[in-house]
């Protein structure tokens, strides 16, 4: 975890000083005179906390706790006072306020140093539980609420993210007699990737409308959000791996164009086949060129595309499962009632974890044998 910044407020240099050499320790520390000297500090960087002095010039801490709170983005930034004044009439005033504590002077280095500490693990399970709702939205809103129905086959989906979540993205858009299934992981952990596979999912969505009644190309669907991906300046240095599918039940064809997508999977009587063809990731070159792929799905036949966090599943011995392992997961799946949740069984069968190690996207469409 990052090193917490702390700022120190104190008008008296000495006592700045020692306060500085003894923090600095354990925190990130930066030190100002007054509280203008302060606001101007918090506006360039937002500390993890404050420790500041109440009697100061120019602008003491109860006029500094107040311009803080006046702004969204500084009013949650917990607030310790250091004062000579032991009236309680101060003490009152700086809890009224959102003050998130109160210490009289003189103090114990330690004991301030304890209270840092309650209130920084008090602020980071905030942060934490925040995170993990905003993750959790992000992820519903990343996944589409039912999927396709269409006589003689079966389309589902399995989707689980790991804490609050990665760049997973799936979705799907009906279009005349064809589906358009959208497959992708936008590079990166956390909300930061949850946040730029929104963007990106808006951009898949807004080009596929556009284009749509000028062409049903995977390939050039996947061309023009690869460009625009690499020109808008928001996504700048943002990468991802897309499998973009057009599914027509009518003809149990699938033609495909995939960007550096962890490779599909034919599940049939034969066995498991790979389905190999991938081009370049989006996101590195405007001009990059993709490809057009089709298959016919068999009577009985499968078709599995799922993410990355599935290959990546740690085995005993360290390494990753990879695609030939999960290919062997995905041997006969065809003719199980619960083909998802046995692939899952079994991958984590072969897993070090009882659980998985990161997050996990799988889609499943069957033809009826």
């Amino acid at each position: 975890m990052a090193e917490n910044s702390i700022l120190i407020v104190e008008d008296e240099r000495t006592l700045r000083r020692l306060l500085e050499y003894r923090l600095g320790k354990t925190y990130r520390v930066r030190t100002a005179a007054n509280g203008e000297e302060a606001l101007a500090y918090v506006h360039e960087e937002a500390p993890d906390l404050i420790v500041s002095d109440i009697m100061m010039p120019k602008m003491d801490g109860f006029a500094l706790q107040d311009a803080l709170s006046e702004e969204k983005s500084t009013r949650a930034i917990p607030f310790i006072f250091l004062t000579a004044k032991a009236d309680e009439t101060s003490k009152q005033r700086g809890m009224r306020t959102g003050v998130d504590d109160y210490i009289t002077k003189p103090f114990d280095i330690d004991q301030l140093l304890s209270r840092i500490d309650r209130l920084l693990e008090r602020a980071n399970v905030y942060q934490s539980q925040l995170d993990a709702k905003l993750g959790q939205d992000f992820s519903e809103r990343l996944m589409p609420k039912r999927m396709p129905e269409e006589p003689g086959y079966d389309a589902t989906f399995y989707n689980k993210p790991r804490e609050y979540g990665g760049g997973d993205i799936f979705d799907w858009k009906k279009a005349g007699d064809d589906y358009f299934f959208t497959l992708g992981d936008v590079m990166g952990k956390g909300l930061q990737a949850k946040f730029y596979a929104f963007s990106f999912l808006g951009y898949v969505r807004s080009s596929l409308k556009a284009m749509m009644d000028s062409t049903r190309s995977p390939a050039k669907l996947m061309q023009k959000i690869n460009q625009v991906l690499v020109e808008d300046e928001v996504m700048e240095n943002t990468f991802a791996s897309l499998l973009l599918i057009r599914w027509n039940p009518k003809r149990h064809e699938l033609t495909y164009a995939n960007a550096g997508h962890c490779r599909p999977v034919l599940v049939t009587d034969n066995g498991p086949e790979l389905i190999t063809y991938s081009d370049m990731i989006l996101g590195l070159k405007g001009d990059t060129e993709y490809q057009d792929s089709t298959l016919t799905i068999p009577p009985g036949a499968a078709f599995m595309a799922y993410t990355d966090g599935l290959m990546e599943q740690q085995p005993p011995d360290g390494t990753m499962l990879g695609e030939e392992g999960v290919m062997r997961c995905t041997e006969n799946l065809h003719t199980d009632d619960a083909p998802i949740d046995r692939l899952l069984e079994q991958v984590l069968d072969a897993s070090h974890n009882d659980q998985f190690d990161d997050d996990i996207l799988v889609f499943w469409l069957q033809r009826h044998a």
